[in-house]
């Protein structure tokens, strides 16, 4: 029996859900508990998730609290005669999101939850990218593609997971929303996975990261067509002490957050302020000021992965053949300026900045 069970839990991420209807509820005796001490792989896995998600989905959409948690039961599903339920909580995350969507991205909350498994016990609170508007996926599917787009250039990214879900309203017996949604690996697992130590000083600027680490963050933001970041206060990016890197006096820099990227294309996305830019599909390269040999050893990272990239794309089985070929078209623009030295070079001349 428990043989059996080890097997059941260490598919689960591969197992098809139990369909859920628009009236269904989480089963109540399906409930396997997670005693085994191992990983639960959710982010060395890539399999689809299949969860279910109960909770006053009416509050939550009324108020959007990003203070107040609520009460949820978690389920993932083994198979489709068992399953894990687990009490968490959860509340709403995000700034332009938070309000502008009508379901808003989530926070779960997993501290007493009670979760054994060795990975999920290192989570206290774990970011959730949702749907913005009910029956619409596309946003959510492409912003997931650009993490998994940064995984290809490095190991020193941000891992997700990809999970299919069911949100349930305990409030109200009205319609299930079948969903998907993916989870952000959390700081600290990110912090282990690198041997780093996550660095909380709000006046660092593009002087405190190594280079090579700050051209990669510049470049691949110039390549997805993001203005939305910074390093001063961390916008939208991570800054680490990375132990296994010489320099111990220069941080390394991870991005994250890029629904306002031009290969997102949201329809509420703008361009970051005071650039003169008309819409986000126009890249701008907001990095330091570099020797040409320095931008162009830089490139090289990006052009040789060119089929890695495009392959994750064409791969991913929940976008339509015509919205992934938008991605790679505007991929293409990239490299095809990429493949010009003088005109590439001359984009990042005129946007790099100077922090001598």
């Amino acid at each position: 029996m428990k043989k059996s069970l080890i097997i059941l839990v260490a598919l689960a991420a591969f197992i098809v859900p139990p369909a859920l209807g628009q009236n269904d509820t989480i089963p109540g005796h399906l409930d396997a508990v997670d005693t085994l001490d191992q990983d639960f792989g959710l982010f060395r896995d890539s399999g689809i998730l299949n969860l279910a998600l109960r909770f006053d989905m009416t509050e939550y959409t009324r108020k959007k609290s990003k203070e107040d948690y609520l009460p949820a039961t978690l389920t993932y599903y083994i198979s489709e005669k068992d399953s894990v339920n687990r009490e968490i909580r959860l509340r709403s995350r995000g700034e332009f999101r938070n309000a502008f969507c009508d379901f808003p991205p989530l926070s779960l909350n997993f501290k007493k939850a009670g979760f054994q498994m060795n990975d999920l016990q290192k989570i206290e609170k774990i970011k959730v990218v949702t749907h913005c508007q009910y029956g619409s996926e596309e946003i959510l599917f492409k912003e997931y593609l650009v993490y998994k787009l940064f995984n290809v250039i490095t190991d020193y990214s941000f891992n997700v997971r990809l999970a299919k879900i069911a949100y349930i309203n305990t409030s109200k017996k009205k319609k299930t929303v079948n969903s998907h949604c993916f989870f952000i690996e959390p700081l600290n697992l990110l912090a282990e996975r690198i041997n780093a130590v996550p660095v909380e000083n709000p006046k660092l600027t593009q002087k405190n990261i190594i280079p090579m680490y700050m051209d990669r963050l510049a470049i691949f933001n110039y390549m997805i067509g993001n203005t939305d970041w910074s390093v001063p206060n961390q916008h939208n990016c991570k800054v680490l002490s990375a132990r296994d890197i010489g320099n111990s006096n220069l941080g390394i820099i991870i991005p994250y957050d890029f629904d306002y990227s031009g290969l997102v294309d949201a329809p509420y996305a703008v361009p970051y302020e005071g650039l003169g830019l008309e819409s986000v599909r126009q890249r701008r390269y907001l990095g330091e000021c570099r020797p040409d040999e320095q931008f162009l050893l830089a490139l090289e990272e990006f052009t040789s992965k060119k089929a890695e990239l495009y392959k994750v794309i064409e791969d991913f089985p929940y976008l339509s053949d015509k919205v992934k070929k938008g991605m790679t078209r505007y991929l293409d623009e990239f490299f095809k300026t990429a493949e010009k030295p003088g005109s590439i070079l001359y984009d990042f001349r005129r946007g790099c900045y100077n922090f001598d």
